[in-house]
C-alpha cells in the first residue's frame, strides 16, 4: 500500500507517515514508491493512538523504538502508558476541581437571582 492509499483508507495524516518514515520505523524500501505492509499499519495504528491520548512526537518515537527494539521491553512500556494515564488522571481532577468552583458560583448566582425574583 502506497503513502497515499494509507491516507485514505486509514485517514492517517501524511505528516505522521512521513514522520514514521523517518524514524526509519518503517518496513518499506527505499523505492521511489513506498509501499507499507500490514505490520506497517499496525505500528500507524499505535502511533496514531499515542498520539490521541496526548503522547508527544518524541514520547510517541521513544515508545515505538521499545516496541521494535530486539529488547524484552514490556515493563518498560508499561511504565510509561502508566505514567502517562497517572498524568491524565490528574489533569482530569484539576478539571473537576474547576467544575465544582465554576458549578459553585453558578449555584449562588442563581440562588441571588431567585431570591430577587422573589421580591418582585
Amino acid at each position: 500500500m502506497t503513502m497515499d492509499e494509507a491516507n485514505r483508507l486509514y485517514n492517517i495524516p501524511l505528516d505522521i507517515l512521513k514522520e514514521y518514515e523517518s524514524w526509519g520505523l518503517c518496513s518499506c524500501g527505499t523505492t521511489e514508491e513506498n509501499r507499507y505492509e500490514d505490520e506497517d499499519i499496525q505500528r500507524l495504528s499505535i502511533i496514531m493512538t499515542l498520539r490521541d491520548v496526548g503522547f508527544s512526537r518524541s514520547e510517541t518515537k521513544q515508545y515505538m523504538q521499545l516496541l521494535l527494539s530486539e529488547k524484552n521491553t514490556l515493563e518498560e512500556r508499561l511504565q510509561i502508558l502508566s505514567a502517562h494515564r497517572r498524568t491524565t488522571l490528574d489533569e482530569i481532577h484539576d478539571k473537576q476541581k474547576q467544575l465544582d468552583c465554576l458549578d459553585y458560583l453558578r449555584y449562588k448566582l442563581q440562588k441571588e437571582i431567585r431570591v430577587q425574583q422573589k421580591k418582585i
